[in-house]
């Protein structure tokens, strides 16, 4: 077991943390991909809305499944901003839908909003290509002393 890290990550652990969780069997399905802008915030973008996607409220909104799924993603990726080496998991999501998501394309934005040591609260945003927020997201993220099996991201694929 090692012990948290004591300084937040730099740019460019976080950068690589994106680049191989965007590389993830999960992320490729969606097509979507990860960044941590100046280190704030986690960013998941689905940039080309596929058909599958699809399917809301019986019309070409975007299925709420979808969007649930990237909350999860996008929260459950908030405690690398403190240390992207620790295994972390989402313990609780609670989601209010509050337009439909449409267009070609829309992203997550998710950060922290409080938390110590091994429990993070963080929330979550749905923007559309408008830059409508259509839904929001409030998480609780457990994190661990325990290192990702790959020591650099949850992503093994």
């Amino acid at each position: 077991m090692s012990a948290p890290r004591s300084s937040p990550p730099t740019q460019a652990q976080l950068d690589r943390y994106a680049e191989l969780f965007t590389q993830s069997l999960t992320l490729r399905h969606f097509g979507a991909r990860m960044s941590f802008p100046e280190g704030r915030k986690v960013v998941v973008e689905l940039p080309e809305v596929q058909p599958h996607h699809r399917g809301g409220l019986g019309s070409s909104a975007i299925n709420g499944g979808v969007l649930a799924a990237l909350f999860d993603i996008a929260i459950g990726c908030t405690p690398a901003l403190r240390d992207t080496t620790r295994r972390c998991a989402t313990v609780q999501l609670s989601m209010s839908f509050e337009r439909p998501v449409t267009g070609d394309r829309f992203h997550v934005e998710a950060v922290i909003d409080n938390g110590g040591a091994s429990t993070l609260f963080a929330s979550a945003k749905i923007i559309d290509a408008e830059g409508r927020v259509c839904a929001r997201c409030q998480g609780v993220v457990r994190v661990s002393n325990q290192q990702w099996a790959s020591g650099e991201s949850p992503a093994t694929n």
